[in-house]
């Protein structure tokens, strides 16, 4: 049985919040479960990563709660998070303290060839 859950952001557009709720809770009830968990943001969802940008998006209208305060909570529960190269080019390297690294396509495909490893993609 795998014990690492790795979460691919990639299509997830920020610009549309409704989308952003499930990777994120996902991925604090499976490092709750005291799984290796992962959250590689690229893509149009890279742009979560720029500081300033998640703090402005609610997942629900009339809540106070922000993207950005999804992401402190995974991050606090264990979630490793994690951006790619190529997505530093399109918004910049101004990034949130929760980012732990920055990897490349390699590692990536790597990962989700490992056994070891579930990969669900958003």
């Amino acid at each position: 049985m795998a014990d690492k859950l790795l979460i691919i952001m990639v299509n997830t557009d920020p610009a549309n919040p409704t989308e952003l709720g499930a990777p994120f809770f996902q991925a604090t009830v499976a490092a709750a479960m005291e799984y290796d968990v992962e959250i590689v943001l690229t893509g149009r969802a890279g742009e979560l990563a720029k500081a300033g940008v998640a703090e402005g998006i609610v997942l629900k209208q009339g809540t106070e709660r922000t993207v950005y305060d999804y992401i402190k909570d995974a991050h606090e529960a264990g979630v490793k998070f994690k951006v790619c190269t190529p997505t530093l080019e399109l918004w910049g390297d101004e990034l949130i303290a929760e980012i732990d690294e920055t990897v490349g396509g390699a590692y990536i495909i790597s990962e989700a060839m490992d056994d070891n490893t579930v990969t669900f993609t958003y």
